[in-house]
């Protein structure tokens, strides 16, 4: 069973966040660069500047999950332009696990910006 299951939308940050965030701090950067509620079902996707680790906040229904993933080598690909974030369809979010530029799979991401 894949991480994110069914989310209503996945969420990607494109700025950079410091990975000593928990879930509040987290929760604090999607209403306010989103503003979205992070307990509306969908997932959001947060990196550290160095792109080598990323943290996943989601609610389930029942109670906020934060993920983390961290890779050992490579980096993660990562929209850096403009601010806010862009919303990543579930084969998208599949092809940056992976650590493969889902950017160049002919997959257009729709860039959401907020101010």
């Amino acid at each position: 069973m894949p991480l994110i299951a069914n989310p209503g939308k996945i969420w990607l940050m494109v700025e950079p966040v410091d990975m000593r965030r928990g879930i509040d701090g987290l929760s604090v950067l999607v209403e306010q660069a989103l503003q979205r509620s992070p307990c509306a079902g969908s997932a959001f996707v947060f990196c550290n500047r160095t792109g080598n680790r990323l943290k996943v906040l989601l609610w389930d229904g029942t109670g906020v999950w934060l993920c983390q993933r961290r890779l050992h080598q490579g980096r993660f690909v990562w929209e850096r332009s403009g601010t806010g974030g862009m919303e990543l369809t579930s084969s998208q979010w599949e092809w940056l696990i992976a650590g493969v530029d889902w950017r160049r799979l002919g997959l257009q991401s729709r860039a959401i910006k907020y101010s």
